[in-house]
């Protein structure tokens, strides 16, 4: 329950269910932080304060490909908070 409380509390604020709706619509490949900044008109301070916010729910992950950090859904905890719902 307390992890099912965590990552809904995360996307109960506006920019971090905008970028999570964004990358539930990125698939497996994800997005760069640049293009995800540029679709959604945020600074990439902002969306760095609030993709550590997706990340600390465990609601996202990323990984490195060459300079740049490419973010995903995490589809694990994605089924189980809608397991839990």
């Amino acid at each position: 329950m307390a992890v099912a409380v965590k990552a809904l509390a995360a996307l109960a604020q506006d920019s971090r269910l905008e970028i999570f709706r964004l990358l539930v619509g990125g698939g497996t490949d994800g997005m760069p932080a640049g293009q995800i900044a540029s679709e959604l008109q945020i600074s990439p301070a902002t969306l760095s304060f609030h993709l550590k916010e997706l990340n600390a729910a465990n609601l996202i992950q990323q990984r490195r490909e060459g300079r740049s950090i490419i973010y995903t859904l995490n589809v694990e905890t994605m089924r189980s908070l809608l397991g839990y719902l």
